[in-house]
């Protein structure tokens, strides 16, 4: 998995190329990638998000290249990888090249995590399609439910 480089915390030059050039609102970024404000605001301060520019007024705005990193570390959320390994991730991106082990071992770690998720909700899938193929075959008994509210085990 590439990602795209954190920014150091530097003011914006203006020779800056055009997909680190900064343009959306904070209002925008959160309406395209579906955090919240405070969370953009949190993710930057606890060093998730690198430094995002700031425009003559002090308003954020936020790069292309920053709704990458973003949509990014949305995947990574995904995953289930805690935020805590995120901004270690992310601190392991600016110290450069010579993380990349300690960076694949994370990567690795995480791909074996989701595997498992996988494993565990493709058998969550065939228990629901095994049901629906009963149900579909008309009325069902359903197992007797226990005092625990638990049904009979493999029901």
């Amino acid at each position: 998995m590439s990602a795209p480089p954190v920014r150091q915390r530097t003011a914006t030059p203006r020779n800056t190329v055009e997909h680190e050039r900064p343009r959306y609102s904070i209002g925008e970024v959160s309406d395209r990638c579906g955090l919240t404000r405070d969370t953009l605001r949190w993710y930057e301060r606890i060093g998730l998000m690198d430094y995002v520019g700031r425009d003559h007024t002090g308003q954020r705005r936020f790069s292309d290249r920053d709704l990458e990193w973003l949509a990014f570390i949305s995947k990574l959320r995904r995953t289930g990888m805690s935020v805590a390994d995120m901004v270690k991730y992310a601190e392991l991106v600016r110290e450069g090249e010579r993380t990349y082990p300690e960076r694949l071992e994370m990567f690795r770690r995480t791909r074996a995590e989701v595997l498992t998720q996988i494993e565990e909700l493709q058998s969550t899938l065939a228990v629901l399609d095994r049901k629906i193929t009963l149900y579909e075959g008309g009325p069902v008994c359903d197992p007797p439910v226990r005092s625990n509210g638990g049904a009979r085990q493999g029901d």
